[in-house]
């Protein structure tokens, strides 16, 4: 799906009263989700297990 589908499709998915704020918020935050997934395909996520170690290693301090 090409980004212009993403877009009217997440503009759709908005409310008929929805506010140019909203619009931009909800385009905003689908643009993000789909950045993060892009990385996690492409190998540059970080392992669950490190993010566990990390947390553990902040709470600890």
């Amino acid at each position: 799906m090409s980004i212009k589908e993403q877009a009217l499709r997440t503009i759709q998915s908005l409310p008929e009263n929805a506010n140019w704020e909203e619009v931009k918020e909800r385009i905003n935050f689908v643009s993000a989700i789909r950045k993060g997934l892009d990385e996690l395909d492409s190998g540059k996520g970080i392992p669950v297990e490190q993010i566990e170690q990390e947390l553990s290693e902040w709470i600890t301090k």
